[in-house]
């Protein structure tokens, strides 16, 4: 799996990509998951601070986090995130007692320059079903939703669907959901909304977020 992760050059990461790309699957959700897990990183300097946090569904009950430190191999360049966060992402999933049944990241699906962001290639690699869950959007074009929670538009890629612009709660700024592997659209935006627990972005990656980030603001702090 290292092989996927931990390319030398940029050239080799684009290779990489495309291989990825041919076993990616976006399909409608074989079944509903019981166990969602969200996995987040945070950095200092080179150094890679990875969460996963394990959630019931539904509805969400907080079961298990764990973690994991790595040094990013690969440089900070947009559409190439997984080559710099994935290893310690996979790392802290793995630690989990339970792997999960579905995969939340923070970050892009489909919806990506090349097809295959960090959700797609994380869930190849894995073998279960991701979804990219991003604040911002990378690529494509959109019409805004209406301000009411729930509401979305697609988002497009070159006349394609690549995702969804969602409004998680009323009257802010929408979220970005992309599938990432054997998901499609609908099925992602629905488990998004069901992991909504009175804030903007799904309670799991959250979770994960904050984790990630304590993980870091210790290590500078120089703690244990």
């Amino acid at each position: 799996m290292n092989g996927y992760l931990r390319p030398r050059t940029i050239e080799e990461a684009l290779e990489i990509q495309r291989a990825l790309k041919t076993k990616l699957k976006i399909t409608p959700l074989k079944k509903p998951p019981v166990l969602i897990a969200a996995a987040d990183a945070s950095f200092s300097d080179d150094l890679v601070f990875a969460a996963a946090s394990l959630y019931r569904y539904p509805p969400l009950v907080h079961t298990e986090d764990a973690f994991a430190r790595g040094k990013a191999r690969f440089p900070y360049i947009p559409g190439l995130f997984a080559f710099r966060e994935g290893d310690p992402i996979i790392s802290a999933l793995k630690k989990l007692k339970t792997m999960p049944d579905l995969i939340l990241v923070d970050g892009q699906g489909i919806a990506h320059p090349n097809g295959i962001g960090i959700a797609s290639h994380l869930g190849v690699l894995l073998g279960i079903p991701t979804i990219g869950c991003a604040k911002s959007r990378l690529v494509g074009e959109y019409d805004e939703p209406r301000s009411e929670r729930g509401s979305w538009t697609h988002l497009y890629l070159n006349g394609t669907k690549v995702g969804a612009v969602v409004r998680t709660r009323d009257n802010v700024k929408p979220v970005f959901i992309s599938p990432g592997h054997l998901m499609d659209i609908d099925s992602a935006v629905e488990i998004v909304l069901k992991c909504i627990s009175g804030f903007r972005i799904p309670e799991p990656l959250r979770t994960a977020d904050r984790l990630s980030k304590e993980m870091k603001r210790d290590y500078e702090a120089g703690l244990p």
